[in-house]
């Protein structure tokens, strides 16, 4: 079990990264990235810190933390230079706050994020064929979301990425303890967004081969 797509209280979470990372431990999980919201005022505050927590933590625990980072309601113009900001910090996930249809995300973020090549674009809303055909060329995965409101869309995100040949993920978007998707329920995200058992099996592949990519903390 991999999420890739959750929140500590250095953004809009409840707990501190090392109860965060218990808590999906205990769940069984294999790794875990932490994208608190950001924008050009907190990067560098947060990456770093994160950074620190994967050295800290990761030696004594069965899930590996990923720092990551979730650029959030920045103008579309601005997603380019802050993925690349990102990245320089050490950000490991770079995901994308993408256009929802229950937040009022500016429109021109989905495309945008996906030329900027971030990692995950989330929870996308009305993705285009044109944004799917993109994302699969650039190699950006498109979420799947266990959130309430984000989740609304999935059914839609699904239909247009398989056509378009992108890859998927599943991730709770978790802000809380009780946001924590068990292995079962990522499944049923999945099910539930049309996507058939051999479909969810490569989800899942994808998602480890992406983290297995990934390099250690030292």
């Amino acid at each position: 079990m991999i999420d890739l797509h959750t929140h500590t209280f250095f953004s809009d979470g409840a707990l501190v990264p090392a109860e965060h990372l218990r808590r999906v431990e205990v769940l069984g999980y294999t790794a875990v990235a932490i994208t608190d919201h950001a924008d050009s005022s907190n990067m560098d505050f947060i990456i770093p810190r994160m950074i620190q927590a994967a050295r800290d933590l990761n030696p004594f625990s069965r899930t590996r933390l990923l720092p990551g980072i979730e650029l959030t309601h920045i103008p579309p113009a601005l997603i380019g230079p802050l993925t690349r900001k990102a990245r320089e910090l050490g950000a490991q996930v770079v995901v994308v706050h993408g256009e929802t249809i229950v937040e009022p995300v500016a429109e021109g973020t989905n495309m945008a994020a996906i030329e900027a090549g971030v990692d995950i674009l989330s929870h996308p809303g009305f993705l285009s064929e044109a944004e799917a055909l993109l994302a699969a060329k650039n190699g950006v995965f498109l979420e799947l979301s266990g959130r309430k409101g984000h989740c609304l869309t999935n059914g839609h995100v699904a239909k247009v990425a398989l056509k378009a040949g992108a890859r998927l993920v599943v991730n709770a978007d978790a802000h809380t303890p009780g946001d924590f998707l068990t292995a079962d329920m990522a499944r049923m995200v999945a099910l539930g967004a049309g996507l058939s058992e051999a479909e969810y099996i490569k989800l899942q592949a994808n998602m480890n081969a992406f983290v297995d990519g990934l390099p250690e903390i030292k």
